[in-house]
């Protein structure tokens, strides 16, 4: 009898607790910002400042990653790739790393020739509801966000290619 109330309470607490459960691992890759304003946000790179809105007009593939993230730097020669074929199209690639140092010794030493910049716990990633790296919004020449990619991608991929030939 114990057996079948101990049995019935764990089917009970498992219907309530998976939802949450699986709920807790969606990233969000369709955010609550598709078609809206892109948030705008600046950064510094060394003297200079960026600011996103200062590519209206041009679509922008918005990357947030970090020197200590293996996905990451997987991703970054693919972007570095894409921005060489596509100049139509500008890939800011922001770090979310708090070391400058690092950071830049990771420009130099991967050759990273990216629009990049470093804006650690600054929080331009948070405006997105981008938490988690590698993250990548896409945002077209309105500065409207039209899609938000988790995980590493190949940027060079003809099914990616083809979707920003649409841009």
């Amino acid at each position: 009898m114990r057996f079948r109330v101990a049995s019935r309470l764990v089917i009970f607490a498992t219907g309530l607790l998976l939802p949450a459960f699986v709920a807790g691992c969606n990233r969000g890759d369709h955010p609550q910002q598709i078609a809206q304003v892109a948030p705008d946000f600046t950064v510094k790179n060394d003297a200079q400042a960026i600011r996103l809105s200062q590519f209206r007009g041009k679509p922008v593939l918005l990357n947030f990653w970090a020197t200590w993230c293996a996905p990451c730097i997987d991703e970054l020669p693919s972007l570095q790739q894409l921005q060489a074929l596509r100049p139509d199209i500008q890939v800011l690639a922001i770090s979310i790393d708090d070391d400058a140092d690092a950071y830049k010794k990771f420009l130099n030493q991967y050759n990273i020739n990216l629009l990049s910049a470093r804006d650690g716990s600054e929080g331009a990633n948070r405006k997105y509801g981008s938490v988690r790296v590698p993250e990548t919004f896409l945002i077209d020449r309105n500065g409207n966000i039209r899609r938000k990619f988790i995980g590493p991608q190949e940027w060079t991929n003809p099914e990616i290619l083809h979707y920003l030939d649409k841009m």
